[in-house]
């Protein structure tokens, strides 16, 4: 049996507002890093700081630079290994600090519902953080 209040509900619990490309641990260590910085950070210090292997680091990196939410900069330098450089794209900051907004809805309303009371507001009423899955 349903209500009308159950059909206003539907699809609540479903999170369409997490992003597939950042909701990933290791992408959302990266992507943290970056954040956290004041610039650009070296391949070899985002490495050691998120704790990956060059071939995990690299897989991620590609996928983030696909989607578009950071940029690769390779510094050649003479008779040394090069330098590749990660840094948020124009758009890449703001898509994640949308996306940590989704997630901090959903932190939120958890809370609420810890403390018996149950959550009235959406998850995202602006539609902050809408980006496709």
């Amino acid at each position: 049996m349903t209500s009308p209040r159950d059909s206003d509900q539907k699809g609540r619990f479903a999170y369409p507002e997490l992003d597939r490309v950042l909701h990933e641990r290791a992408r959302l260590g990266i992507l943290s890093c970056l954040i956290a910085g004041n610039g650009p950070v070296a391949f070899a210090e985002l490495k050691e700081l998120c704790d990956l292997t060059d071939g995990n680091l690299s897989r991620h990196l590609k996928a983030l630079e696909e989607a578009g939410i950071i940029t690769l900069d390779r510094e050649e330098k003479d008779g040394a290994r090069p330098t590749t450089w990660i840094a948020f794209s124009r758009g890449g900051r703001k898509r994640f600090l949308d996306y940590v907004e989704v997630l901090e809805s959903i932190v939120r309303n958890s809370s609420l519902a810890k403390g018996g009371r149950r959550a009235a507001l959406p998850l995202s009423p602006s539609g902050i953080g809408r980006v496709p899955a």
